[in-house]
């Protein structure tokens, strides 16, 4: 079902996630913010929520591509 993220090559995922990810660097990273807004229980505003998720898809998609990595290499592993 994940097979498609293994198709994203890992340093466009980096790439990605330092710059969209973060941006705007100042005064903080948008993705902190709504983070911590989001552990303060005040993400409540529809283009907080759009924001969290449009800074917070390619930190995702770089972790499960991480994990799939890794799984790949312990499976390839147990296999030899």
């Amino acid at each position: 079902m994940l097979k498609w993220i293994d198709q994203i090559p890992l340093h466009m995922l980096v790439i990605v996630s330092l710059t969209l990810g973060l941006a705007p660097f100042v005064p903080e990273p948008h993705i902190v913010e709504k983070l911590r807004m989001l552990g303060q229980g005040i993400l409540s505003r529809p283009i907080d929520i759009l924001d969290l998720f449009m800074h917070g898809t390619p930190w995702l998609l770089l972790i499960l591509r991480l994990l799939r990595l890794k799984q790949s290499k312990s499976e390839a592993k147990d296999q030899s």
